[in-house]
């Protein structure tokens, strides 16, 4: 039977209506999750609260002195985890407080443990970012099960700031430095780590940079430690020559560069973030600077997507932030050092020239360094897939067996321009 055209514009119309409220429906319940997801964590972060506090705490004291922990559920194998806070030091001296993770291995053992400080990668810096306060904190740490099995503990800080009061010293060497060693010395201040006194640390990115801080700084800041090596992955290194290969259209500014407007001028007063960002990057730094890091790389892509320029003019350009840029470059390691470089051709965050240009300046200056090019990975996957080498060479470390240095060896990307 042949319907009319009334008819036909009636089901046309009633389809419509059904196809609306669907549409209706998957919004409304995609809101209500996202509001459920929100509402979870913050209820999570209110729980937390108390342990991060400072309120009634003594600024100055023994830097790394552990002011409380308490247990952490994880569901890593052959380890118990500790959420710590302890006291640190900003890079002018100033006393401040970290949080921060432990992890013991659970087989018993007479031989002093050596340890692995971990110095995680750009996080965000809300509270909710921090890597002690997240849901499952065994799984910011690549090769955590591993380096349990080994008898290693892992300290892990979650740097000055982030989760705690202040402003996390967002790639300020000498400040990551202090609360990657700092955390080291709170560890040693829980019952049962049976800790001894080498020490390597390892870093991705950000905490790349701060490995290589934490290296140069360790025997003079604490020499009760023997360093027997120190890995950075994909380290945020040449800071110059990677302000200047991003651009300013790259939607890292946005990710990025709001937690730089954040943290330099607080370092250094002379820095003013409207000295370098546009109009929309001073509306928003502070703003998108909270944000954890998946949530700020949705907006960089989508204020890329719209033409929107953080940068009035690359920071580099601005002697007073070159300056800064210059002091916040890694510093090389001394020949009696072993590092291990580890970089993927593919890395579209640190780009793997500035690497280059790292090693470059390190090999000419004689560092004991090896390096490690991947292929086909992304920044993000880096770490955990390198875990297993990075693992088996700070197992040499401790085991005392020589570095092989790579320096004769051609990098596979040509080296920055300085």
């Amino acid at each position: 039977m042949l319907m009319t055209k009334p008819q036909q514009r009636g089901r046309k119309h009633h389809a419509l209506k059904v196809i609306a409220a669907f549409v209706l429906i998957v919004i409304v319940g995609l809101f209500g999750w996202w509001g459920y997801g929100k509402l979870k964590v913050q209820r999570q972060q209110t729980a937390l609260a108390p342990f991060y506090s400072t309120e009634n705490q003594t600024l100055e004291g023994a830097p790394g002195e552990l002011i409380r922990s308490e247990p952490i559920e994880t569901t890593v194998e052959g380890g118990d985890g500790y959420r710590i806070l302890y006291r640190t030091q900003r890079k002018d001296g100033s006393y401040t407080f970290s949080s921060g993770m432990v992890f013991i291995p659970t087989t018993s053992t007479n031989t002093p443990r050596p340890v692995v400080a971990w110095a995680h990668g750009t996080l965000g810096m809300g509270d909710a970012c921090a890597p002690s306060r997240t849901t499952d904190p065994a799984a910011t740490i690549p090769g955590l099960a591993e380096m349990l099995q080994r008898g290693w503990v892992v300290t892990a800080t979650d740097y000055a700031g982030l989760g705690t009061a202040g402003t996390e010293g967002y790639l300020v060497g000498q400040d990551e430095a202090y609360d990657v060693l700092n955390s080291v010395r709170a560890a040693k201040q829980l019952t049962g780590t049976n800790m001894g006194n080498d020490i390597t640390i390892w870093g991705h990115s950000q905490g790349g940079h701060s490995a290589l801080f934490s290296s140069s700084l360790a025997h003079e800041y604490a020499p009760e430690f023997t360093l027997k090596g120190t890995i950075a992955s994909a380290p945020a290194a040449e800071l110059k020559a990677l302000l200047d290969q991003q651009g300013n259209g790259s939607p890292l500014n946005w990710v990025i560069g709001p937690e730089v407007m954040l943290s330099w001028p607080e370092a250094y007063p002379d820095l003013s973030p409207e000295q370098v960002l546009s109009k929309a990057g001073q509306k928003n730094y502070k703003r998108i600077a909270e944000k954890c890091i998946e949530q700020a790389s949705e907006e960089g892509l989508i204020r890329s997507g719209l033409k929107q320029q953080f940068f009035s003019q690359n920071p580099m350009d601005v002697p007073v932030w070159e300056q800064v840029a210059t002091e916040q470059t890694a510093p090389i390691l001394q020949p009696n050092q072993p590092l291990l470089v580890v970089e993927s051709t593919a890395d579209q965050v640190v780009l793997p020239s500035t690497t280059a240009l790292y090693i470059e300046r390190a090999c000419e200056a004689r560092s004991n360094l090896a390096s490690l090019w991947l292929a086909e990975v992304g920044h993000i996957k880096l770490a955990p897939v390198s875990a297993p080498q990075a693992i088996a060479w700070l197992s040499d470390r401790f085991e005392n067996r020589p570095n092989i240095s790579t320096c004769n060896q051609v990098p596979p990307v040509a080296p920055a321009t300085p």
